[in-house]
């Protein structure tokens, strides 16, 4: 495999020492947001100023890495202007791709800055090389992020027949929901988090300590219950524990989180040119541990793709910072098929 087919480890900063931390420990790419709507991981506490937006991209530049904004929510009529905005700022500060889910955005965008590199979102739910080949055709669209719901066939079908990059997730977080089309936060909430940019947004979180464990609910609505000592996750619908008939369980989806590192030979061998972990919600410990492992991996898959092993160490290391310390390989692996 030539240097040209290398893949790139796109790695999330949720905040400026995330940024740093990443790239120290190997990351190509860094994603990340500015601290507003336009991004949809729009939490309190996480994304960047104009300030430390301008110190990321410098560091980053500094050491041989690249920077990639979120702009990955869907602008509405009356706040149309924040979002052309950002993209305004994203090409004044040198950011080295915006990644964009709205064709509208992608329309102003390559009018307004055609010198600017667009990525195609998992927001835009393109699953098809027809509908990427659309947007590079029309926007000028030069990767896409695919939505974790493509057996590897699938993806490799979509690589053989598009000339428009591919960025796929490697690890992190699973979505129950058709990426760029969730509805249930929206239902609990009222705030469409391909709008507003947060699933499960925290004004409208609760923790409370009752006679029967902590119980987490979002705008009310009972989410989840914990026992002492029991690991509470973050209340989202998707993850909450319900009774169905007379049981309570994970009814929707169980916590785990996607790992791929052992399909990472066949990944290269398909031209998968970019690696996607999840977790700009996440801590710059998760970070640096995410990001060492895969840093490691994919040399070493670079070097020898056939001798490929995924250690056993760098698994149990994964496996601690997974959603309840367990992992997936998710569609890509469908063996029933």
């Amino acid at each position: 495999m030539n240097s040209s087919q290398q893949i790139e480890l796109v790695c999330p900063a949720g905040s400026l020492p995330a940024l740093k931390t990443a790239i120290d420990h190997g990351a190509n790419c860094v994603y990340l947001g500015f601290k507003d709507a336009t991004n949809a991981r729009n939490f309190t506490g996480l994304n960047f100023d104009p300030r430390q937006m301008r110190d990321g991209i410098a560091y980053a530049h500094q050491r041989g890495g690249k920077v990639l904004l979120a702009l990955n929510t869907y602008p509405q009529a009356g706040n149309w202007s924040s979002w052309t905005a950002a993209v305004d700022r994203a090409a004044e500060m040198g950011i080295d791709a915006v990644i964009l889910a709205d064709p509208g955005l992608m329309a102003y965008a390559a009018k307004t800055h055609p010198q600017l590199r667009l990525h195609l979102s998992v927001q835009g739910s393109a699953t098809s090389y027809e509908a990427i080949n659309f947007y590079h055709e029309r926007f000028g669209i030069q990767r896409a992020v695919l939505p974790r719901v493509l057996s590897l066939p699938q993806v490799e079908q979509v690589i053989a027949n598009t000339a428009v990059e591919i960025e796929v997730f490697g690890f992190g977080g699973l979505c129950v929901m058709v990426e760029g089309r969730c509805a249930l936060s929206a239902y609990a909430t009222g705030e469409s988090p391909n709008c507003n940019g947060a699933c499960s947004p925290g004004k409208h979180v609760r923790w409370e300590q009752t006679p029967k464990g902590m119980e987490t609910r979002l705008n009310g609505i009972l989410i989840d219950r914990f026992a002492d000592g029991e690991r509470a996750g973050y209340p989202t619908l998707c993850k909450g524990r319900f009774e169905v008939n007379d049981e309570t369980y994970y009814a929707i989806e169980e916590p785990t989180s996607l790992n791929t590192l052992e399909l990472l030979p066949e990944l290269a061998r398909i031209g998968v040119r970019a690696i996607k972990i999840e977790g700009r919600q996440r801590s710059p410990a998760y970070v640096a541990q995410v990001t060492k492992v895969w840093r490691a991996a994919l040399d070493q898959v670079m070097r020898a793709p056939d001798d490929f092993k995924a250690l056993p160490a760098w698994m149990a290391d994964l496996n601690k910072v997974s959603e309840g310390q367990s992992h997936t390989l998710g569609a890509y692996y469908r063996p029933w098929k």
